[in-house]
């Protein structure tokens, strides 16, 4: 079993709390970087390092149970139950490697880490435009 996921709050987006920790787990469960049997970090440890309350983590690793995605095993902690990648996203697929070699075209062309991530978003939200509810 390996480690954990390290969440990032950004008290500015206007998400909720609780939901950009699920998020995060979901996005972390596509990339492969959780898979089924993993333990999520308790609820104190996301507060020492977030300084988010623990009910809203609590109320994050509830919803991912609801969803499927975790089961909290009491004394135990909350565990992952099942993997959200796709097959193809493994470290040596072919999408993967033709992403990595965009990226690599891109910071050989100037570009720094932020623009590259705002040209991706960019690209993203015109072949995945966001959906009416936000998610």
């Amino acid at each position: 079993m390996k480690a954990v996921v390290v969440f990032r709050i950004d008290r500015r987006s206007g998400v909720a709390t609780y939901l950009q920790i699920v998020r995060q787990v979901e996005q972390a469960l596509r990339m492969g970087a959780l898979e089924e049997g993993d333990r999520l970090p308790t609820a104190a440890q996301v507060a020492a390092d977030t300084k988010v309350n623990p009910n809203t983590t609590l109320k994050a690793y509830r919803e991912l149970e609801r969803a499927g995605l975790a089961e909290v095993r009491q004394g135990a902690g909350t565990f992952i139950t099942r993997s959200l990648a796709p097959a193809q996203a493994g470290a040596d697929s072919p999408l993967r490697t033709s992403l990595a070699a965009w990226l690599n075209e891109a910071r050989a062309q100037g570009l720094g880490g932020q623009e590259v991530d705002a040209l991706f978003r960019s690209a993203f939200a015109a072949v995945f435009p966001p959906e009416a509810d936000g998610g």
